[in-house]
């Protein structure tokens, strides 16, 4: 300003000043020379020498005012009132905008200088003094990062000399410089809405005689793509595109398009002129001179401009060139001298677009010898950063003041040190000070300042509203009155003075609103314990500080930090009863509170004043069960503690919370969760475990694949109101009943299957289709939502999800998986046997050597080298070859039984001599059975001998099969197979034909065979297709029907369906999006039929094909298939699939569409084209672990990928695929992989997709190696390799960090050792001990690099050569050793491992005190010899056994073993008879640790051997005797001994089984042809001796007392015995029952009331109930009602009442049970017992009310001596089922009424101590041991509090307690006393 209006002498000296110092840069900088005219368009270049300036020619004209200057970096002096320039927006306040302008300049803008129809409207508000709807405020019409155009409206001087930049975005002002006539279509002008009218908007683009409107079409990308949809509001700034002008300019047409505007550049042919010319527009120009710091322009023909080194593109800074075209934006334009700037920066070159980069990472951040870059006299330096960047000083900012600065340090080069205090947004710089308060000040903005922070200020001043300190340099805060002090100060000013420093905590700070508030409080100021500054931080149990706001007669309100409020409720403010609070407690009062409760949601916490003894403590309890806060449906991980016997006690990671996982929960497949439980160890983690319900004690936990998915798809209905019939739900079995089975789902609901509708076939007994635990799926065929009941359906029927055989392959597939499973938990034990077991699959073939042939014609061959491997070979399997022991035989495995731990064999030459013959997917195979499972079955193909599986069951509610169904092993099937490789699991997978082709030896077509991957889309088959007349390349339009990820299904006419794939939606689909999303469903679409895919096949035919009109059109809508003649025509009829995919090269980009992630096999699945599909494996899915732990969560079903071709997959019509690129594993390449298996004390070995395997070396784990190696790494864990070397089949990684992420700098530990040549002699190494010689100790340096520790250089102490050095240097234990001496010629290192070479303590620790050298090998020979004669009499004792059961083979296979497992799981039975391979099985047992798995259902006689032994054999197979003892084939009959209890319903019957009979004659099984032939007469010898033994044994078993009764006469017997038992009773008519009996079983109880003696009245009472529980279940009202009036005739009547009260309620029958209680209450109403139960019974019932009301009633009824009793006990009832708020208020209002009553404190505290926290605990024993209670009362309390706190609490809580008592003891003593 001053530079156009001189203000007399002292501008003089300025003007001077201001010259040199623009000389001074010149020199410096050669910056530019530029001139301007007013007069002429046209500016000149003018030549500069570089010697001298050449004085300028003062012209008469009017601009010889105005000196020509040479442009430098804007400054705020350059700035005058008018000056147009390009600003963007940096903060957004509600009365202001802060707007960053070029070189690092900052204006702002009034809320009233937006537009004129905004103040208006803003005028209007403030008449009306209330909002206005219409008005929207400044932050929703403006966000950070916008560009504006801006005028400068003044420049306004403060008190400190410091200019203040005032911009207008009022478009009147910013285009006041165009008019009407100026105005051209393509002119880019900014303007803002001023009203919203019928068909558009108008819009105020500030040109006077000039109407702008915006049409709503125009409008309406603009508000869809930017505006979020919401219409435009009155002050929205627009960037606008002239489309049309009218009436010359009288009417304007605009355009609002992103891409139109964005695109919009100046031309000469819209008569811009320098006058005219606006900020922001982008012109083409032409680089006129280049220069060191900037560039001169020309552009639109006439005009020059300046663009200096701040607006230079980045990246093209250092190649400009004159003459080279460029794009500019005009940044500013001078009023006056009509000087234009202009920017380079690509940001800048689309208009409309907003800055994106707002901010600066090191704001703040003080950096220490910063290089200056360039310094400008008049407008500051800038500086280059560590990171290359550059950062530019204000002038005002180089030093303290201006008479300290000194130009000649900031030559570049010269460093300083700074501090960045801003970020230019236009220049994308930091801007940076010197000052040295700056640097050292402790904030630099209101938003550096937290609530709860201590800050140092100086007081400015004292007002009556508060007193206002500066805490920096632009930050000043508020102490309001009240905070002054801890107390109301009268005087403020005698205490404080203006300019004293003083020490505050922040209350409150708005950084937008520039509004500090701050305390003076001193106990606040110097309080230690933790701030509350937001409501999440107040934990339950947290002890603070805070300060009263006010007071109530409800409470006090406490306030925190940061506005954070809570309510100290009335009973809360003391111990003591506080009348009045407000006479107590005053506002602005310090208080200590403790926080009881929080709802940051709601923000409402209440607090106490009652504060704990130990907040610590009480705290860290709160937050521990907060953490425990675990909630049911949620996953979590959880690691195994214990093993119990019926599940694993587990800890729920990561705060260890107590948890029980069942064996039936382990797995969806019932006998894996046995096997699960046998194999899993304490230590094991178990992920993705769902967790059912949680309890007091412990939470119930689920590991079923099936409810793990429901529960994540979000298929789990949460209420009843959820639920509605024909809803498919996965769950599990609760209960077995007689009538149904009990389903329950994870959210805790459940229903009842009926008997009738559990299964399409015939039920006989509901426990021979279903067991507990089992997993199901059901189908909801009715809903009671007011009884909160549903009946489910299990029919196979109702409840099928898909196509058979691929749930059949599903069920399978999990099978498998976690048998393999299982194998990886067997091959982590040490011993070597079970190592071996795992490592052996089906398929292999052994060359074994015959042991023996046992009697019942089966081989066991010889254990060889693995002690205790039992393999055996039933007869079936022996193929009625000749064997004799010693004999060597080829063997395959069929199955290794992982609970016995056997190998089951064949010697089938078929198997053993299987051919290599390629197979085809989807072929039909004759195949034999060869092995049966529970759920599966192995079969041999009979073309080539190959294993194949195959599922038993198709569906999880599959299980049942009548014996005609069941398989026979040797019998034929007819296969499907859908794999034609055997994976790991040795076997091909199958899926077995219609049970009518078991027999039939006929191949199906391969053309009908399903792929297992084809999922069909139930709107593609739901009816028969029709008929159509449509040919491939006709056009057709259709209605959207339905759409999927992956598809769209359309309804052309006449109802036909058709599809579209994903794939034929777009030309060119963006990665990540999901075409089918484009459609919407109902909206016609136009289509080309590209192909026709059969429903049956899934293929697609020709239109020549017959069938062609029954297939389901393909179409296609991509634009460029419907415009051209050619089309693509889908056939995979005749050409097959593997010709298709081989036209994609390996290394090819191709889009696909994701179809599914199988979790099973690890891939996604994908398509490329409807009749191309691909694979990607999961670990070509990414390098990053996260994305690879939940694929799912990265990539949407649906979605567009782009993927490289690895190459097709053989087996399969499929491409692999990866998008991570080629998948070349060379030398060097780093991929990620997956531990197939981890060797102990060797490393990994790692599995690549494609089937590459590669080690990892134990020294290749880590950089640093550590005692446990291998302990984080477990199969199936995904690991980042490195490729050493990829010489021979196996490839050589590293694990190592620095090979893996060089990038990371990790620290290397312990180098890599790969030969001699990488040691040193001297050098200290790691390495891992290999073994112990008697040359000394072996070390391990590297992977094929071994050290030699010789037995004088192992320790300091003298052992002679006998001394345990293996006891104490184990395999694999961590050593440090020096480096002695190196042979490289022999590859021999010599080392040394004590202390005195190492500096690491000595191998022998002083504290294991080492026996001498003679006796240690004395201890040593003793050990050996007691071993050894362990062994010998172990091999006696089995030979012994061997003998004993060689002898009883015959018997043994007559007499199946009936363990508990067998009653609890009958159905296990029903496979069929039993191969004969079982007898004798545990006999090769040397190794007893095996026998302690559960036996199998499908048990042998063995145990029948170890039974009549008896003694240690029972105890080491760890099953209980009655467990093991056997019995004749029989029905499995209820345990009725199993503690049963008639009041509780009848739900412990467990139902008789249908008696069946397993004859175990090995003929009648295999050749039934024989028993037609003559017996010899040593058979008919044998027979008779076979029958005399079953007759003694069921003699003896007769005459055993434990014998359970098992008929009508059995119970007949015993209760003639015992007359009186009730139980007998009870069981007699539980057996009838069973039989569904129910006369019979009425008929019992008569008996049993008749005879029972008339003095054993409980006894007759539990008869009675019984009878009443079973008219309740299975009789009518009527029956009940004539027993109930007996049972009350016979009885003490209350009791019978209330026994029937309990029988409804159990039974859910409310109503019944409620007019029952009302006829107890008219009868005996003075009875107490009556009155609670019926409260109990409401409140379970959820009927608090009626509860209250109840207990009010029985106060009026009962006399007052029980009243007390009465109100304890419903206050222990709401504890237990209701608010327990009102249970405490109860016993408070009855113990201030009978303080003395020391049974009710007694109820009171048991109570507490269940459901209350720990300080309530204490808080009541605090109170009731400072009672005046009798010695003896106060003796029996202080008891319980010392007890209390030695379960709960810490030592020193313990000696508080006795300290609590002395002194208690010692006041009673001195009052005696006195």
């Amino acid at each position: 300003m001053e530079e156009s209006f001189p203000r007399g002498g002292t501008r003089k000296t300025h003007k001077s000043e201001k010259e040199k110092a623009f000389q001074q840069s010149f020199e410096q900088d050669n910056l530019f020379d530029i001139s301007t005219e007013e007069e002429s368009t046209k500016r000149k270049k003018i030549q500069k020498e570089p010697a001298k300036t050449k004085k300028l020619k003062v012209e008469k004209r009017e601009s010889s005012k105005f000196v020509r200057e040479k442009f430098e970096i804007l400054s705020v002096e350059s700035l005058c009132e008018g000056m147009r320039i390009l600003g963007c927006v940096k903060e957004v306040n509600e009365l202001e905008l802060v707007i960053s302008l070029p070189n690092g300049l900052q204006g702002c803008v009034q809320v009233t200088e937006i537009c004129d129809a905004y103040t208006e409207k803003l005028n209007e508000q403030v008449a009306q003094e209330e909002p206005l709807q219409d008005l929207v405020s400044l932050p929703e019409l403006f966000s950070p990062g916008m560009l504006v155009r801006c005028v400068v409206s003044s420049l306004d001087i403060t008190k400190r000399g410091k200019k203040n930049v005032k911009l207008s975005l009022n478009p009147r002002n910013v285009n006041k410089v165009l008019s009407a006539e100026a105005l051209k279509p393509g002119m880019l002008l900014t303007g803002t809405v001023s009203s919203l009218e019928d068909h558009g908007y108008l819009v105020d683009i500030g040109v006077s005689g000039a109407r702008a409107f915006l049409p709503l079409q125009k409008a309406q990308e603009y508000i869809q793509q930017k505006n979020k949809g919401a219409k435009l509001k009155v002050g929205q700034y627009l960037n606008c595109l002239i489309e049309e002008v009218k009436g010359s300019g009288g009417v304007v047409s605009l355009s609002v398009g992103y891409s139109e505007v964005s695109a919009a550049i100046a031309t000469e042919e819209q008569n811009w002129t320098l006058n005219s010319l606006l900020p922001g527009l982008v012109v083409k120009a032409q680089v006129q001179k280049v220069t060191p710091f900037g560039l001169t322009l020309k552009f639109l023909s006439f005009f020059t401009g300046l663009v200096d080194f701040m607006h230079l593109d980045p990246k093209k800074a250092r190649t400009y060139f004159s003459n080279q075209p460029v794009r500019a934006c005009v940044l500013c334009v001078h009023p006056r001298t009509r000087a234009v700037r202009l920017s380079l920066r690509a940001v800048f070159l689309q208009p409309g677009r907003p800055l994106t980069r707002l901010s600066c990472h090191q704001l703040g951040a003080v950096l220490d010898d910063v290089p200056v870059q360039g310094f400008f006299g008049s407008a500051g330096a800038t500086f280059r950063l560590t990171d290359g960047a550059l950062a530019y000083a204000r002038l005002r900012h180089l030093s303290n003041s201006k008479k300290v600065f000194k130009p000649e340090t900031f030559k570049p080069g010269n460093t300083h040190k700074c501090r960045i205090i801003d970020y230019s947004q236009m220049d994308e710089l930091a801007l940076l000070s010197l000052r040295t308060s700056v640097i050292e000040a402790q904030f630099l903005s209101y938003h550096d300042i937290k609530p709860g922070a201590l800050v140092k200020g100086k007081v400015m001043t004292i007002k009556p509203y508060g007193m206002l300190v500066k805490v920096g340099k632009q930050i000043r805060g508020l102490v309001p009155p009240m905070h002054l002090a801890d107390i109301l100060m009268k005087n403020p000013e005698k205490k404080y003075h203006v300019g004293d420093e003083v020490k505050c905590r922040v209350l409150l700070c708005d950084p937008e609103a520039r509004k500090l508030m701050m305390t003076l409080k001193k106990t606040l100021v110097e309080s230690k314990l933790p701030a509350i500054t937001c409501y999440a931080d107040a934990k339950p149990g947290l002890q603070t500080h805070g300060f009263i706001l006010r007071v109530k007669d409800y409470g006090c309100i406490v306030k925190f930090y940061n506005d954070v409020q809570g309510l100290v409720p009335r009973h809360e403010l003391s111990a003591e009863y506080i009348p009045d609070p407000e006479s107590v407690f005053y506002t602005g009062q310090v208080v200590k509170v403790a926080v009881l409760n929080c709802e940051p949601s709601k923000e409402r916490m209440l607090l106490s004043f009652k504060l704990s003894s130990d907040p610590k403590k009480e705290c860290a309890g709160h937050s521990q069960k907060k953490k425990k806060a675990i909630n049911a449906g949620q996953l979590v991980d959880v690691k195994v503690l214990e093993k119990t016997k019926d599940g694993l006690q587990v800890a729920v990671l990561p705060h260890n919370v107590p948890g029980f996982l069942p064996t039936p929960h382990l797995s969806d497949h019932v006998p894996h969760g046995p096997l699960l439980h046998c194999w899993l160890q304490a230590g094991d983690t178990l992920h993705r475990v769902l967790c059912l319900s949680e309890g007091e004690e412990r939470i119930l936990l689920c590991r079923k694949p099936a409810l793990v998915s429901a529960v994540e798809g979000g298929k789990d209905p949460k209420s009843f109101s959820e639920i509605h019939p024909g809803m498919l739900l996965t769950g599990f079995v609760k209960n077995i009943k007689d009538y149904g089975v009990f389903v329950q789902f994870p959210s805790g609901l459940s229903g009842l299957a009926p008997k009738a509708i559990m299964s399409d076939k015939f039920v006989t007994s509901t426990s021979d289709h279903f067991v507990e635990g089992q997993t199901v799926v059901a189908k909801v065929t009715n809903v009671d939502e007011e009884k909160q009941r549903m009946l489910l359906s299990l029919r196979l029927s109702d409840c099928t999800l898909g196509d058979l055989a691929t749930t059949s392959l599903l069920l399978l597939s999990q099978c498998l998986e976690e048998r393999q499973g299982v194998r990886s938990l067997m091959s982590n034990r040490d011993s070597v046997l079970m190592q071996t077991l795992a490592e052996m699959t089906p398929g292999m073939v052994l060359d074994l050597e015959v042991q023996e042939v046992l009697g019942d014609g089966s081989v066991l061959f010889s254990e060889g080298p693995v002690p205790g491997l039992v393999l055996r070979a039933s007869k079936y399997h022996r193929a009625g070859q000749e064997v004799e022991s010693g004999q060597k035989k080829k063997v395959v495995i069929l199955n290794v039984d992982m609970l016995k731990l056997e190998v089951h064999v064949s010697l089938c030459h078929d198997l053993v001599n299987r051919k290599a013959k390629k197979l085809k997917k989807g072929s039909e195979h004759q195949a034999i059975v060869q092995h049966l499972e529970e759920s599966f079955a192995l079969a041999s193909l009979v073309e080539t001998g190959q294993l194949a599986a195959f599922s038993l069951t198709s569906h999880l509610n599959d299980t049942f099969r009548f014996d005609s169904e069941k398989l026979q092993v040797g019998q034929g099937v007819s296969l499907t197979l859908q794999t034609t490789e055997p994976g790991v699991t040795g076997l091909l997978l199958a899926v077995e034909g219609p049970a009518a082709k078991r027999t039939m030896r006929q191949t199906r077509k391969d053309s009908e065979t399903v792929d297992e991957d084809e999922e069909v889309d139930p709107a593609l088959v739901l009816g028969t297709v029709r008929k159509h007349t449509l040919s491939i390349g006709d056009v057709v339009t259709g209605t959207v029907k339905s759409i999927k990820p992956t598809h769209v299904v359309v309804t052309l006419e006449d109802g036909i369906i058709g599809c579209i794939h994903a794939s034929h939606i777009l030309d060119d689909v963006p990665v990540g999006t999901s075409p089918t999303a484009k459609l919407k469903v109902g909206k016609k679409v136009t289509a080309r039929v590209i192909g026709g895919r059969d429903m049956k096949t899934f293929k697609f035919l020709p239109i020549s094909h017959p069938r062609f009109i029954r297939t389901i059109p393909e179409l296609s809508v991509r634009p460029r298939e419907l415009e051209k003649d050619g089309h693509t025509a889908l056939n995979t009829h005749s050409v097959s699939p593997l010709e298709k995919i081989k036209q994609y090269q390996a290394g090819q980009t191709v889009t696909c569409f994701l179809k599914k992630y199988n979790v099973v096999k690890k891939w996604l699945e994908v398509d490329i084209a409807p009749d191309i599909r691909g694979r990607i494996p999961l670990l070509l899915t990414s390098l990053s672990f996260k994305v690879l732990k939940h694929p799912d969560k990265k990539f949407r079903i649906g979605q567009a990928l782009k993927a490289t071709v690895v190459g097709p997959d053989s087996s399969k019509a499929f491409l692999c695929l990866s998008l991570i690129g080629p998948h070349k594993l060379e030398k060097g390449e780093v991929a990620m992989g997956r531990v197939v298996k981890v060797l102990p004390k060797e490393g990994l070995t790692v599995s690549f997709p494609f089937g590459k395997i590669g080690r990892v070396s134990i020294f290749h784990l880590s950089d640093s190696y550590s005692e446990t190696p291998l302990e984080n790494f477990t199969p199936q864990k995904i690991v980042r390799c490195y490729v050493l070397s990829t010489t021979g089949p196996v490839l050589t990684l590293s694990l190592r960090s620095s090979r893996t992420n060089p990038e990371t700098k990790s620290k290397i530990i312990d180098p890599e050792i790969n030969s001699i040549q990488d040691i040193e002699e001297g050098q200290l190494l790691r390495g891992y001990v290999k073994s112990v010689q008697p040359s000394g100790v072996l070390l391990g340096l590297g992977p094929s690099v071994t050290g030699l520790a010789q037995y004088p250089h192992v320790s300091q102490y003298s052992l002679s050569k006998n001394a345990p050095y293996d006891r104490y240097l184990p395999e694999g234990k961590l050593l440090t050793a020096k480096v002695l001496s190196l042979n490289r010629q022999e590859n021999l290192v010599e080392l040394s491992i004590p202390a005195d070479d190492t500096g690491k303590p000595d191998v022998f620790s002083a504290s294991l005190g080492l026996p001498l050298p003679k006796q240690e090998g004395r201890e040593t020979e003793a050990e050996e010899r007691d071993h050894k004669g362990e062994e010998e009499k172990e091999e006696r004792k089995n030979q012994k056994q061997k003998e004993k059961r060689i002898g009883k083979g015959q018997e043994g296979a007559q007499l199946p073993s009936k363990g508990k497992k067998e009653l609890r799981k009958p159905q296990a039975k029903k496979l069929g008879k039993r191969p004969r391979l079982e007898c004798g099985s545990e006999q090769e047992s040397g190794n007893k640790r095996q026998r302690r798995a559960a036996p199998s259902e499908e048990d042998d006689s063995g145990v029948e051997v170890y039974y009549r032994e008896g003694e240690e054999e029972v105890e080491e197979t760890g099953v209980r005797p009655q467990e093991k003892q056997t019995r004749p084939a029989e029905a499995p009959r209820l345990q009725l001994s199993s503690g049963f209890v008639w009041d509780v319903e009848l739900d412990t019957l467990t139902p008789a089984l249908p008696p069946h009979r397993e004859s175990s004659d090995s003929e009648e099984d295999e050749k039934p042809e024989q028993a037609t032939k003559k017996k010899s007469k040593k058979e008919r010898e044998l027979e008779k001796q076979k029958a005399e033994k079953e007759l003694s044994r069921i003699e003896e078993a007769l005459m055993d007392p434990g014998r359970q009764p098992e008929s009508a006469d059995d119970f007949d017997r015993l209760v003639l015995s015992s007359p009186n038992s009730s139980i007998l009773w009870l069981q007699y008519m539980a057996f009838h029952l069973q039989a569904t009996e129910i006369e019979k079983a009425r008929a019992v109880a008569e008996r049993a009331l008749k005879t029972i003696s008339f003095r054993e009245e409980q006894e007759k009472l539990n008869v009675w109930v019984a009878l009443l529980n079973l008219e309740n279940m299975y009789g009518s009202q009527g029956s009940l009602t004539k027993v109930f009036e007996r049972a009350v005739q016979y009885n003490e009547p209350l009791k019978v009442f209330l026994h029937l009260a309990d029988i409804y309620t159990k039974s859910e029958k409310f109503q019944e049970a409620g007019e029952l209680y009302n006829r107890m209450l008219k009868r005996f109403r003075q009875e107490k017992a009556v009155w609670i139960k019926y409260g109990s019974f409401l409140l379970r019932r959820g009927q608090a009310g009626a509860s209250h009301r109840m207990m009010q009633r029985a106060l009026e009824c009962l006399p007052k001596k029980e009243h007390v009793d009465v109100i304890a006990k419903f206050a222990q009832l709401e504890f237990q089922l209701g608010d327990v708020e009102r249970a405490k208020a109860i016993f408070e209002n009855t113990l201030s009424t009978y303080p003395k009553r020391t049974d009710v404190w007694s109820v009171y505290i048991d109570m507490i101590i269940k459901r209350g926290s720990q300080k309530e605990v204490r808080d009541i024993f605090e109170r009731v041991i400072h009672l005046s209670l009798a010695p003896k009362r106060m003796k029996f309390f202080f008891k319980r509090y010392l007890d209390y706190e030695k379960q709960h609490g810490t030592e020193k809580d313990v000696q508080a307690v006795k300290a609590k008592a002395l002194e208690y003891v010692e006041a009673k003593s001195s009052m005696w006393e006195d």
